[in-house]
C-alpha cells in the first residue's frame, strides 16, 4: 500500500482526497517508480479542484510531474536504481499520475535526472521550468539576441514566468515582467527582471497595432494579454505562447503578422518529442541559477497539496510548489 491523491467523480460530485492505494491498482507501464518529489502546476490545480476538464477518467491520481528512482523495469533504457524525471505525456490526465508515492509509466516517457539537480530541485523546475526553457529556446532559435531589445514575460509570478526570467537574465536579455501582484516586484527583480509592469496594461483591450516595444515575448496568459503582446512586438519579433491562465481566446487581428512580420510560436510541453525534452533539460542544467530556486519555491505535503491547488488557481502562490509525497 502507498499514499496517493485520488480524484473521483460520481453522483455525489467531484472530489479529491488522500488515500492508501494497493500496488495492484497501478496503471499499465513497463517502468515502476518510487516517487521522491512531485509538484503542482496550473493543470494540476485544475485537475484537483475540478475547475477544468483535465481528468479524463475516474478514479485517477493527478500529478503531471515527478522525480524518483526506478524500482522495476522491463524497458531497455532503464534499470533499477536509475534516477528519472517525467513531465506530461497525459500522466495525471488519462493515466494515473505522480502525486503519489509510487507510479507506473511507459519508459519512453522518462528522461534521466541531470546530475546537477537533486530530485527536489528538479521538481522546483518541473513542467513549468521545462516549458519556460522550451519558450526561451524558441525565441533563441528565431534569432532574437540580447541586443535586439526587451523581452516581455507575462504571468511573471507563476512557475513558467518566474523561471523564464531567471533563464533570460542568465543569457543576457533585458526582461520586463508583467504581473498583477506588484507587491512581488522586489522578488521578480531578484530573479532578474529589469522592470515591472502592471498586468492591467496588457489585460485590457488594445489597438490592433500598438507601439513597438518587445523583441520577444514569453506568454503563459493567453487571451487579451497575448493579443496585446502581439500588437506591441517589434518588426520581425516573436512570441512563445504556452498557457491560458487568462483565457483560451485570442482577440487579435492579422495586422501584427502581415505588417510587422512577427511570429507566434505555440509551445507544447506535454507531447514534445524525447530529443527536445533532453535538450531542454540539458540547457536548464547549463543555465539555471540553482541559488534562485529556493526563494521561488514553496514545499507542501500530499495532503496540503489539495488546499494549495485552489490558491494556485487564484494566483496567490509565488513561483513553484514542490510536493514531498513522503510526508
Amino acid at each position: 500500500m502507498f499514499k496517493a491523491l485520488v480524484v473521483e467523480k460520481d453522483d455525489s460530485g467531484y472530489r479529491t482526497s488522500l488515500q492508501f492505494i494497493d500496488e495492484a491498482q497501478l496503471p499499465e507501464g513497463d517502468v515502476a517508480i518510487q516517487v521522491s518529489w512531485s509538484t503542482l502546476n496550473y493543470k494540476d490545480g485544475l485537475a484537483i479542484t475540478g475547475k477544468g476538464p483535465v481528468v479524463r477518467k475516474f478514479p485517477l491520481t493527478p500529478g503531471i510531474d515527478m522525480a524518483g528512482t526506478v524500482i522495476e523495469s522491463s524497458h531497455s533504457r532503464w534499470k533499477e536504481g536509475d534516477k528519472v524525471l517525467l513531465n506530461g505525456w497525459g500522466v495525471g490526465e488519462s493515466h494515473s499520475g505522480c502525486l503519489a508515492q509510487k507510479a507506473r509509466v511507459k519508459g519512453d516517457w522518462l528522461v534521466p535526472l541531470p546530475d546537477k539537480f537533486s530530485e527536489r530541485q528538479a521538481m522546483s523546475i518541473g513542467t513549468a521550468g521545462y516549458t519556460a526553457m522550451l519558450c526561451v529556446m524558441a525565441l533563441e532559435k528565431h534569432g532574437i539576441k540580447p541586443t535586439d531589445g526587451e523581452i516581455l514575460v507575462t504571468g511573471a509570478n507563476g512557475g513558467v514566468g518566474s523561471i523564464a526570467i531567471i533563464l533570460l537574465k542568465k543569457m543576457g536579455y533585458t526582461v520586463i515582467a508583467s504581473t498583477g501582484r506588484l507587491e512581488e516586484g522586489a522578488h521578480l527583480k531578484s530573479l532578474g527582471a529589469a522592470g515591472i509592469i502592471d498586468r492591467k496594461e496588457l489585460s485590457e483591450p488594445g489597438r490592433p497595432l500598438g507601439k513597438e516595444r518587445w523583441s520577444g515575448v514569453v506568454d503563459s496568459v493567453g487571451s487579451t494579454t497575448l493579443a496585446n503582446a502581439c500588437s506591441t512586438t517589434k518588426y520581425g519579433g516573436a512570441i512563445a505562447a504556452c498557457g491560458l491562465a487568462g483565457g483560451a481566446d485570442l482577440p487579435v487581428t492579422v495586422m501584427p503578422f502581415i505588417l510587422r512580420g512577427i511570429t507566434l510560436y505555440g509551445i507544447d510541453s506535454v507531447m514534445a518529442p524525447l530529443e527536445r525534452r533532453i535538450e531542454a533539460w540539458k540547457r536548464l542544467a547549463e543555465l539555471l541559477d540553482i541559488s534562485k530556486l529556493e526563494s521561488n519555491t514553496t514545499e507542501v505535503s500530499l495532503e496540503e497539496a489539495i488546499a494549495v491547488s485552489a490558491k494556485l488557481l487564484e494566483g496567490k502562490v509565488r513561483g513553484r510548489v514542490v510536493v514531498d509525497v513522503n510526508r
